[in-house]
């Protein structure tokens, strides 16, 4: 389950990177592949924690 929703969350940041790439470019930051990864990780890593947070919530309305 853990893996199909890093998937997502990847595949949704996927979809902004163009956006962010031009932000920073604009910002005189360089966008690279290397450069990305981390932030990559770092994205997930927040997302699923919010993930769990609103699973959690939910579950705790639904009682």
């Amino acid at each position: 389950m853990q893996h199909e929703k890093s998937l997502e969350f990847l595949q949704i940041a996927m979809k902004y990177l163009p956006e962010a790439k031009a932000e920073l470019e604009k910002s005189g930051i360089k966008l690279s592949a290397e450069s990305i990864q981390p932030f990559m990780n770092l994205f997930s890593t927040v997302m699923a924690e919010a993930y769990e947070l609103g699973k959690s919530d939910a579950k705790s309305e639904n009682e």
